[in-house]
């Protein structure tokens, strides 16, 4: 039987935690956690160059005699400054729960500061019971001598094969350096290697949705919801987002890998196509900028390119209304009255729904349509919003919950477009 994964050694900077997890044991009840230091032997540059020269010559001997001839070019990477201070020893990653350890209750309470400071709308007393909680984890980077300069605070829920991001914070003077990236790819290659956990899930509000988007996470949840159902905190007014991990990848070297995938993309299009090719100048030049014809330019002609096809280009992206109706919907969706109305109803749970209801609408499908820039003007996304409502009135009693929602969410509504001042007369 294999042993149990340990923290230690990590491939990309072979930096070691001080604080190892051999003994990280979650109950079923998922109910303790125990800590206890260890190591752990990650792989080798040399083993992965190896294994690397393998999938090369296996790629070559996969392709087609007929492929025309790529011709690699070497990739230079730019790293992070994150990265390359960990590799300086300027910062550090630790990962500490209360254990009564002194380092560790100064790390925490570095953090505690950081949250608080970072989440204002946040309870000080909430903020400092999760953090000093022994069933959550945290992963802090720190400078010295014990400089917390940011982290992520969790909780594992091993028998579940799922965790709960609860707070995640860099401090304010610190927030250029790609320490938010690098410390959650830190958090997914070390609860990979440490837990049987493949799943992340974490509330977040609309100012950290983007940043959880860029590390992978999703509003569109998978998870059963009886796993995760009653285990997690839910809080008013944020967005439920999930992270499903790859097991084969690293991420610690994810933006290597990527800069290599590219490049080899663009080894493959340099081998069918000329688009790399830079063509001089037209003569014409020569005597000073003089208007021509594009056309007359041989690589713009071999294109393709059309004027109307530059006019096309140039076209906003999206009606004048979308940003503020996007904010709008979002608001709603973000709702605690929302949940009725977040997805379309589901056609087996309600069997008679669709009868009585001959036009059915949902947020998910207003933001569908938003997309696609179907709502032109306020009145055409006011006129869906209202049908969502309108058919939950007309399908429930006005005594149950939903219906009840639906007036929640329809005076939420209402409110929001008051406050905007060139559409406030919609509301009269």
């Amino acid at each position: 039987m294999p042993s149990a994964p340990h923290l230690g050694l990590f491939p990309l900077l072979n930096r070691i935690y001080p604080l190892d997890l051999d003994a990280l044991s979650v109950s079923d009840s998922d109910e303790t956690v125990a800590m206890s230091p260890t190591t752990f032997g990650g792989f080798s540059r040399q083993q992965l160059a190896v294994a690397d020269g393998i999938d090369a010559d296996k790629n070559q001997s996969a392709s087609s005699p007929s492929d025309p001839p790529i011709t690699p070019t070497p990739v230079e990477f730019p790293e992070k400054a994150a990265v390359i201070e960990e590799k300086q020893g300027q910062i550090e990653f630790r990962v500490v729960n209360n254990d009564n350890s002194r380092e560790h209750n100064i790390i925490l309470t570095g953090l505690k500061c950081i949250f608080q400071k970072q989440l204002p709308k946040m309870p000080k007393d909430y903020i400092a019971r999760l953090v000093y909680d022994k069933t959550h984890l945290s992963i802090a980077i720190i400078k010295q001598p014990l400089e917390v300069v940011g982290g992520i605070t969790y909780r594992p829920f091993n028998a579940r094969q799922f965790a709960e991001i609860v707070f995640c914070a860099i401090s304010s003077d610190q927030q250029v350096k790609g320490y938010g990236a690098h410390l959650m790819a830190h958090l997914k290659d070390y609860v990979k290697a440490t837990s049987p956990i493949m799943h992340f899930l974490t509330y977040a509000d609309n100012y950290a949705i983007g940043y959880f988007k860029k590390q992978g996470f999703t509003k569109e949840i998978t998870l059963e919801k009886s796993i995760w159902m009653g285990y997690i905190k839910d809080y008013e007014g944020g967005t439920i987002m999930q992270c499903s991990m790859l097991p084969k990848i690293r991420y610690l070297e994810v933006p290597r890998m990527l800069v290599k995938q590219k490049e080899a993309v663009q080894a493959k299009i340099r081998a069918v196509s000329k688009s790399h090719i830079v063509h001089q100048p037209p003569a014409q030049w020569k005597n000073g900028i003089v208007p021509i014809d594009p056309m007359s330019i041989p690589a713009i002609k071999a294109s393709g390119w059309s004027p109307s096809m530059d006019e096309l280009s140039r076209q906003p992206r999206h009606g004048p209304n979308f940003n503020q109706l996007l904010h709008l919907l979002n608001d709603m969706q973000n709702h605690t009255a929302a949940w009725p109305f977040a997805q379309p109803v589901n056609r087996e749970e309600v069997p008679d729904y669709y009868e009585v209801i001959k036009e059915p609408m949902d947020l998910s499908t207003m933001e569908e349509r938003l997309t696609a820039d179907l709502y032109q003007k306020p009145e055409d996304f006011i006129k869906d919003a209202k049908l969502i409502f309108d058919n939950c009135r007309r399908y429930n009693n006005e005594t149950t919950p939903y219906a009840k929602s639906a007036n929640k969410l329809e005076k939420f509504m209402w409110q929001q477009i008051k406050n905007i001042p060139e559409w406030s007369h919609l509301a009269e």
